[in-house]
């Protein structure tokens, strides 16, 4: 490819550190589909002729047909997957091949090649989390009044319903899906005509181009369009975001489905053994989830570092810039996986989460309600005296709505009967009925929005 200009061939090193084929030979769809849009507009405008752009059309078809059997060979004197695309469309065409190039340059094609590979992921992670949603939705529905402990500082706090814990998931990942549609609106531009860095001077229509390829419309400033990778970064930064939701999910899995909180029962097909301890029955997928977002926020960074100090326009440096996009995106989509089949096989463990509930004080906040409701006592002081029952409640073993009234009315004479309506985790969650609460009405309401939502959607 240099022999114009070198009189020397690069030595090993420099072989080596510029090939980018092993990497992005996966995006050889994407190059062969824009070099068949671009054929196509050349041929169009002129600039060559019908006989030639058919012929160099059907050799493009071949190579897709090859690659699909075989795989992307890797020479990497060829560097990288548009010289591979040409080396091979020459060997089956002969020098006709050598027009696919007019007008365009390797820093546009790959611009052009990995938006459209984004563009993928994109749209494979939003179909995932979609798939999340309906999970979480369906077991929130199924649980929208099943009680549970709610924490804070994981320490018991009030009781909530695990349809309302598994809702506030649901939000969390709708929050993602809005940061997929919104970097995927951003970036589906088209850099194809774009050339090295200014453009070119060929009559060639790049609004054929975009369209062919599922553009809005061409880019607006080649040199820009050359050197940009906020496209790339924009998906990173949503994957990074949705990891921390994934992960904070699974490591509730693995804390609930340890035997202390014993919580829930985790599907035999996302869990495995131990090679010595014949009881175990560890949530290692929920902890490869977690342990996935660390690399996924890795891959963000990366990026970002790459591309921090760049001059326009194209610098090899961002040869750098599809691996950890594709690593990412193989971990996101897996991460996805996982954690959908985990909510929807998981066996919960109602009962256990109920009795959790019920010992860990957790109805404190409506016995200090109740008193200033009740009782007309200021809020603090409310505050003191319930903490008198609790501790009471602790010595005793005892839940609070377990505790006799005349022990809470040692502790304070204005407690009278009617204080118990208050003091069941039932009455507690059934309390909280504003918008948004734990309620059980509320909770069905919610995903009753939810379920209406994901159906426009589709």
């Amino acid at each position: 490819m240099w022999g114009g200009r070198f009189a020397g061939g690069p030595s090993a090193v420099m072989r080596e550190i510029n090939a980018s084929i092993p990497f992005d030979k996966a995006l050889w769809r994407q190059d062969i589909t824009a070099s068949q849009a671009h054929v196509a507009m050349l041929a169009a405008q002129g600039i060559v002729s019908a006989e030639d752009a058919e012929t160099i059309t059907g050799g493009l078809d071949r190579v897709a047909a090859e690659y699909e059997a075989d795989g992307v060979p890797e020479d990497w004197d060829l560097e990288d997957i548009h010289m591979t695309v040409e080396a091979r469309l020459t060997e089956l065409v002969g020098p006709v091949a050598g027009r696919l190039h007019t007008a365009r340059s390797r820093n546009d094609q790959v611009a052009t090649d990995f938006r459209l590979w984004v563009r993928e992921a994109l749209d494979r992670a939003d179909a995932g989390l979609a798939a999340l949603q309906h999970a979480l939705v369906a077991r929130a529905d199924e649980h929208a009044a099943s009680i549970m402990p709610g924490f804070t500082h994981l320490q018991t706090a009030q009781p909530v319903t695990l349809g309302h814990h598994l809702m506030a998931y649901y939000e969390m990942i709708r929050r993602d899906r809005s940061r997929l549609a919104d970097a995927r609106a951003r970036m589906n531009e088209s850099p194809l005509g774009s050339a090295a860095l200014a453009g070119t001077g060929f009559p060639i229509d790049r609004e054929a181009t975009a369209q062919a390829l599922g553009f809005d419309g061409p880019t607006r400033n080649s040199l820009d369009a050359v050197s940009d990778r906020d496209f790339a970064l924009d998906y990173l930064m949503a994957a990074a975001q949705c990891s921390l939701h994934l992960s904070r999910l699974a490591e509730e899995f693995v804390i609930w489905a340890s035997q202390p909180f014993g919580f829930v029962r985790l599907p035999d097909a996302l869990s495995t053994g131990s090679s010595i301890m014949p009881q175990k029955k560890n949530p290692d997928a929920a902890e490869l989830v977690r342990g996935h977002a660390g690399r996924i926020v890795g891959a963000a960074t990366a990026l970002m570092v790459t591309m921090k100090g760049l001059p326009l326009a194209y610098s090899k440096d961002m040869q750098d810039d599809k691996p950890p996009v594709f690593e990412a995106a193989g971990l996101i989509d897996l991460s996805i996986a996982a954690m959908t089949g985990m909510v929807a096989d998981a066996t919960f463990q109602t009962g256990r989460m109920r009795q959790a509930a019920e010992l860990g004080y957790a109805t404190a906040t409506d016995l200090a309600d109740w008193l200033v409701t009740e009782a007309d006592i200021p809020f603090r002081e409310a505050h003191h005296i319930t903490g008198a029952a609790v501790k009471l409640a602790e010595q005793r073993g005892l839940a609070l709505d377990a505790l006799p009234l005349e022990d809470l009315q040692a502790i304070d004479a204005r407690i009278d009967a009617r204080v118990f309506d208050a003091l069941s985790v039932d009455a507690s969650v059934a309390a909280r009925a504003s918008y948004g609460g734990t309620a059980p009405e509320q909770v069905r309401a919610q995903v009753q929005r939810a379920k209406a939502d994901l159906e426009s959607k589709t």
